[in-house]
């Protein structure tokens, strides 16, 4: 068996008294689409702002590709192959859907004080570099016919194919997907679904919080289901649908559809 891509180790997270997540393992292989499942207040996304760096862990250890890289900042663990989504996207709306995808990648030269006056040719050619990637990039999401578009004027669909391609310009080996299909029309929920099984089928690693259990059901392998901050359940698509306690819980009536 593969060495996990990612690996929890007993991440336990309070707030002042309140502990959101309690003492999660887990191992995510490479290769996989993990679906991330469970009531609202179960903990998804405190996991997720541990993982990204936005927030520490009280206790336990977070290993990216064999590293330990527990309580590092999300910029860091993003240059180190790890992205992340957000459920409700926040672009820069008054620039444009490229120049939002442009701002991605991370040490642009033109970004230092000395850089505009000391490395002006080597300035230039790496935007020229970023510029092409990001044309690429907004071509393999369908937005590319956008990209003079101000970010603020796009669809909430078409914003979270930008987040998308905001995280696809660091070439992440591992991406966090907040409730990507939330709010997003079932054409563009079509586009996106399309984009994150062929970024899978090229190596990328996915775990995805949603709620729609449509799409963890037919695109997740495994499923992994929170309560009350801990893992109740992991496992298959179909295990999931024949456990009682997750039917009761969270898939209704799924397994008599």
């Amino acid at each position: 068996m593969a060495d996990p891509v990612l690996s929890l180790s007993g991440i336990t997270r309070d707030f002042g008294p309140f502990r959101a997540v309690n003492d999660v393992s887990l191992d995510i292989l490479p290769g996989t689409i993990t679906g991330l499942i469970g009531p609202n207040g179960a903990g998804k996304t405190t996991l997720f702002n541990v993982l990204s760096g936005m927030l520490p862990p009280t206790a336990g250890q977070v290993r990216l590709m064999g590293q330990d890289v527990t309580g590092l900042s999300p910029d860091k663990l993003f240059a180190l192959g790890l992205g992340r989504t957000f459920q409700i996207p926040r672009p820069f709306a008054r620039m444009s859907v490229l120049e939002n995808v442009m701002l991605a990648p991370m040490a642009q030269i033109g970004e230092s004080l000395s850089g505009p006056f000391l490395r002006a040719g080597a300035m230039r050619a790496q935007e020229e570099a970023i510029r092409a990637r990001a044309f690429d990039v907004l071509d393999f999401v369908t937005l590319g016919a956008l990209a003079d578009h101000a970010a603020g004027q796009i669809s909430g669909g078409q914003m979270k194919l930008l987040e998308l391609a905001r995280v696809l310009m660091g070439d992440p080996q591992v991406i966090l997907l907040d409730e990507p299909a939330a709010g997003v029309n079932p054409t563009l929920t079509n586009v996106l679904i399309e984009k994150i099984e062929e970024l899978n089928r090229a190596g990328k690693t996915f775990v995805i919080i949603e709620h729609d259990m449509d799409f963890v059901m037919q695109h997740c392998d495994p499923v992994i289901a929170l309560a009350e901050g801990r893992v109740v359940f992991q496992g298959t698509p179909a295990e999931a649908q024949a456990n009682p306690v997750l039917l009761d819980a969270y898939l209704g009536t799924m397994a008599d559809d």
